[in-house]
């Protein structure tokens, strides 16, 4: 990550004079970020005389992680082919200022790199103020938004499967993070429950006996779906009845929406069921299915026409945005009302773009969608845009649409993953499995857990099992479904994260010691591993914001890892319970604390538990 030059709440800002001699620093944050915000004003002021297309980029530090020191401060290069001048002149006129002291020490190194290593009483204060921050020193969002994600997205009458994984856990983190950082954020769960497939449904219904008013059981709702669908193909007389059926639900029709109703609420009651084992955030208040948005679409309509957007194009209503073409290289059109009459799912996304824009006041809006809707979704912004829904341009990074793409779920064997039959995995199913397993091995492992305990950490360890191995892998990647690695205590899996929670906190319970009452100790770091230890800790800010930024929880997950790697380093070297002193036992458990604080609270942010005992 490249750390910004200033941001709210975030890197220390110096009261006086910020190359003073007296360490002076401010609210809590990455000791990399501190190094920017420092460097920063110095480093304006060399560009001054630099072109102004170019003054902002030649006036960043560019402060990034390194093998060689703490930190290594790039800038100078650019700046100097800015400036035609010497990059180790530029440094060194930087580091005449004495930007860095009491945070820092710093060389030059090579052709004008500044190699920085913090003070470790810095490192040391910064981590006092990060176990008695409630936030564990991430800030703030500068500009709080309004941002609407929507994710998950199970079709009614139809019972969530495997595919349902990436954008329900995905989604569901995304919400957590950008809650905490302080957007506002409108969870919508856009559910398929519109369009022709409900004629027949509802007419499979009437042919069952169902009535209006009748409460549904959720039964095997995959299979009333697929005898509806073979009736639909043997059955003409059938074919014809359901057609009518639609005009009916689309009419409103009391007999028909009752009835469709009934589908929506035992479908409901089946995704609720999912949503509480998987633990996410999602309820009834988040559902916003295509029907919501069926009356806004003849607006779509009117508004596309009026401003002279939309064309006639083999007997459908189309817009065609710029720079999309076919394989024959003609222009590419978004069919907005076909030539039956029928709107489709550009017109109804086009209606949620105005409703999120105009009633919502969404300043953002994420759409956790699979990759192979990448061409809808950008069709859909870019008509937007032309509408004027959506601002033609935006800032660099802060995309007013965005479409979080994922790739797909694979088996063991990097094909896609099936049921022994060939069927997708239904997601009930496949938790279920998980927390069976989890318990298992649970058992084998930790077989004096109280049986109650057992119960609650087979659950923590199955569901986070499948969301990690969802969650860590790039969600551009397909990500790969082997239990075996998914439930080892081994590697970069949530068991293993789960399970270094759980020792931290078990080193207070054979210490008799409360977490909270370490909380204001002195911290010494006197060997390699606590200074690392520390310097980890203190790099949460930036990972979350890096998770953010890129919206991939699997930086985050990363992060997490390496932090839980960088514990059982220091840990093997460095005796806590037997320690020399009482002053070293103290600040190793300080240590202890603060990173048991990081490692739970990461967990929270992507929905996964961290027991205290395992």
């Amino acid at each position: 990550m490249l750390y910004p030059l200033s941001y709210e709440g975030g890197p220390a800002k110096a009261s006086g004079d910020s190359c003073g001699d007296a360490p002076q620093w401010g609210a809590v944050t990455d000791p990399l970020a501190t190094v920017a915000s420092r460097l920063a004003p110095l480093f304006a002021d060399l560009a001054d005389g630099v072109d102004a297309e170019v003054r902002a980029a030649v006036a960043d530090p560019v402060v990034r992680p390194s093998n060689r020191a703490d930190a290594q401060v790039n800038g100078a290069l650019p700046l100097a082919k800015a400036l035609g001048a010497n990059p180790r002149d530029i440094a060194q006129r930087v580091l005449d200022k004495r930007p860095l002291v009491g945070i820092a020490g710093a060389e030059i190194a090579g052709p004008g790199f500044i190699n920085i290593t913090f003070d470790d009483d810095f490192i040391a204060a910064e981590l006092s103020a990060v176990v008695d921050d409630d936030r564990l020193g991430v800030h703030r969002a500068e500009r709080p938004e309004i941002v609407v994600i929507d994710y998950s997205a199970p079709n009614v009458a139809k019972e969530m499967h495997v595919g349902h994984l990436p954008s329900t856990v995905i989604g569901d983190s995304l919400v957590r993070i950008h809650t905490f950082v302080g957007h506002k954020v409108i969870r919508e769960n856009h559910i398929g429950d519109w369009g022709r497939q409900y004629g027949m449904l509802i007419e499979h219904l009437v042919d069952l006996g169902a009535e209006p008013g009748t409460h549904l059981s959720v039964g095997d709702l995959d299979a009333f779906y697929k005898e509806a669908n073979v009736k639909l193909e043997q059955d003409p007389e059938f074919l014809e009845r359901s057609r009518r059926r639609v005009v009916l639900l689309q009419s409103g029709d009391p007999e028909t929406t009752a009835l469709w109703t009934s589908l929506v609420d035992v479908s409901t009651e089946h995704f609720n069921r999912v949503y509480d084992l998987l633990g996410v955030l999602l309820t009834d208040d988040d559902l916003a299915g295509e029907s919501r948005y069926q009356p806004m679409v003849p607006d779509v309509l009117t508004r596309l026409e009026a401003a002279g957007l939309l064309t006639e194009s083999d007997g459908a209503l189309v817009v065609f945005p710029p720079g999309f073409t076919n394989r024959e290289g003609e222009p590419l059109p978004l069919i907005i009302k076909s030539r039956s009459g029928g709107f489709n799912y550009a017109t109804s996304d086009l209606a949620c773009v105005i409703d999120r824009v105009e009633r919502v006041g969404a300043n953002r809006m994420l759409y956790v969608v699979g990759a192979p809707q990448a061409q809808h979704f950008q069709m859909v912004f870019a008509v937007a845009r032309m509408a004027g829904w959506l601002p033609a341009e935006h800032d660099a990074g802060h995309d007013p649409a965005v479409h979080v793409a994922f790739g797909n779920v694979l088996g063991a064997d990097r094909k896609m993953f099936r049921s022994r039959s060939g069927e997708s995995v239904k997601f009930i199913d496949l938790l279920d499995e998980a927390v069976e397993r989890a318990r298992a091995a649970v058992g084998e492992k930790h077989a004096d857990l109280p049986d109650g305990v057992k119960g609650h950490v087979a659950r923590a360890i199955g569901i986070g099992a499948v969301k990690y191995a969802q969650l860590s892998t790039d969600r551009m990647r397909d990500s790969v479904f082997d239990w075996d690695r998914m439930l080892s205590f081994d590697g970069n899996t949530a068991p293993y994260l789960q399970y270094a929670h759980a020792r931290i906190c078990s080193i207070f319970r054979r210490a008799e010691v409360e977490r909270a009452s370490v909380r204001g100790s002195a911290t010494a770091l006197a060997s390699e591993h606590e200074r690392a230890l520390a310097l980890a800790i203190l790099s949460y800010d930036a990972a979350v914001w890096d998770t953010l930024d890129t919206l991939s929880p699997h930086k985050l997950c990363t992060y997490l890892y390496d932090l839980a790697s960088q514990f059982t380093t220091f840990y093997e070297h460095c005796p806590v319970l037997r320690a020399d002193d009482d002053a070293t036992r103290q600040s190793r458990l300080v240590l202890c604390d603060a990173t048991a604080s990081v490692l739970g609270h990461g967990l929270g942010l992507l929905g996964i538990d961290a027991p205290e005992q395992m």
